[in-house]
């Protein structure tokens, strides 16, 4: 399955917004999360990469949102993040005198695809904007 960095990347960024400009460091974060800060500064230096945070250095500094949250778009945010296959990938490899097994990784990755492009199409038609709002 895929691994945790969307849930922890939108929950940060949804923390940000909630804040309004407010730079947040990685520990209150972590906090915020219940994680270890380290991996906060890992996904907000991805986050960063992307553009959509921005971070000042040193004492007192910390992390806001680079973006309006209006313009922060989740499928955006899922493609900056993703890792692996949302559904998992085989570690075995498949029997190739198997009728089934000789085909099934294609089969498995046509139907892996026509699923991460209904998710990505989904999480397209919401914004940072509209998910935050929940939180008020």
């Amino acid at each position: 399955m895929n691994s945790s960095h969307f849930s922890i990347s939108l929950h940060i960024l949804t923390l940000l917004d909630q804040v309004k400009g407010q730079l947040l460091n990685s520990e209150y974060i972590a906090g915020s999360i219940n994680c270890n800060p380290v991996l906060v500064r890992k996904e907000l230096a991805n986050l960063h990469k992307y553009g959509f945070v921005q971070s000042k250095e040193g004492k007192g500094g910390g992390s806001t949102l680079a973006k309006n949250p209006a313009d922060i778009n989740l499928g955006d945010v899922y493609r900056a993040v993703k890792q692996k296959s949302l559904l998992g990938e085989s570690k075995n490899e498949p029997n190739p005198d198997c009728p089934v097994g000789k085909q099934i990784t294609k089969h498995l990755t046509d139907l892996y695809d026509e699923a991460e492009t209904a998710l990505v199409k989904s999480l397209s038609s919401k914004t940072l904007k509209d998910f935050s709002a929940g939180f008020k």
